[in-house]
């Protein structure tokens, strides 16, 4: 490669979903909408199993980390889109490429460890109720969320170093709405072969690995359902791991469409589009998946609220007091 062809990087330039000026006060409102409701609604989940005693389960616990992560998931893409769309620029530092990069990598590779160990929770449940609680422990709560963090901390920074050492051609326009580890492999002018090996053998790993655990966990509850004899009671059994199989089929459906999506097409605009339904839709439909069919989840939403109302009347009932 002549070395004239290469730069110093300072920045890239983010293309966005489309290039079209009329389009992007229509882009900025439906983005910052979707944002705003997936932020709420997963501080809501937080909030109501924070609040509740009675959510304060293996599962909740589980179901809190996940409403964390996609809140800081959708906040590594979505305000920088917002605000290059406000301000009618596509640039974004070499640095600050690379760190968003980090945080994606990060966080996506949380989301899909933390349904992998709430699939695992699903089936001790399902398959073994009577040992449950003692399977279940705090310690082995808290110390799987920390392995998926570790794991996901560790995949992300190999990744990001090994990005570190390629040089970059003169082109910097990234056909995305964020800094996409493929995508930013492929401005390089040096050799890839070792970056596209760690990249295909992780994803296989760390994403392969983890659906084989969640298909595993739901042949077994499959099994264990069938084996009850009243339909009311598989009814019951089914209905606890339902939101968690939707949100899963979300998950590892609108991922594997991106990835077939690009493969077919080729076109990176297109898989920037689609990319769209696992970066910003799934964290925002988790939320309503949840909380929708779960009592437990309105009930505690509604004793917060109720509770703060309450306390909202005896401070308006004070500050009107003659005695202040």
């Amino acid at each position: 490669m002549d070395s004239g062809n290469l730069t110093r990087v300072s920045e890239f330039l983010l293309l966005g979903l489309s290039e079209d000026p009329e389009l992007q006060p229509l882009l900025f409102g439906l983005f910052l909408c979707m944002y705003m409701i997936t932020v709420l609604g997963n501080l809501l989940i937080i909030l109501a199993v924070s609040s509740d005693s009675h959510l304060h389960t293996p599962m909740y616990f589980f179901l809190s980390n996940l409403s964390l992560v996609d809140i800081c998931f959708t906040s590594t893409t979505i305000p920088k889109m917002l605000l290059n769309i406000q301000t009618q620029s596509k640039a974004i530092t070499y640095a600050g490429c690379i760190t968003q990069m980090y945080f994606f990598i990060l966080f996506a590779g949380l989301d899909d460890f933390l349904l992998t160990v709430m699939a695992y929770d699903r089936f001790v449940a399902i398959c073994h109720p009577l040992h449950y609680m003692v399977i279940m422990n705090p310690r082995l709560c808290g110390l799987l969320v920390l392995v998926s963090w570790i794991i996901s901390v560790l995949n992300s920074l190999m990744q990001c170093l090994m990005v570190l050492r390629l040089s970059f051609c003169t082109a910097l326009e990234i056909p995305h709405f964020f800094c996409d580890l493929i995508q930013v492999v492929q401005l390089t002018c040096s050799d890839t072969f070792l970056n596209n090996m760690v990249i295909y053998f992780l994803t296989v790993l760390l994403g392969g690995g983890p659906l084989a655990g969640i298909l595993y966990s739901y042949s077994k509850i499959v099994s264990s359902i069938q084996a009850i004899p009243s339909a009311q009671g598989k009814y019951k059994a089914f209905s606890t791991c339902a939101s968690h199989l939707s949100v899963v089929s979300l998950f590892y459906g609108t991922s594997l469409g991106v990835y077939l999506s690009s493969a077919i097409t080729h076109n990176s605009q297109s898989s920037a589009i689609a990319s769209v339904m696992y970066t910003v839709v799934t964290p925002m439909l988790n939320p309503f998946i949840y909380s929708l069919r779960n009592k437990d989840i309105k009930g505690a939403l509604k004793r917060f609220f109720g509770m703060v109302g309450k306390q909202g009347i005896i401070v308006l009932g004070l500050m009107k007091s003659p005695l202040l």
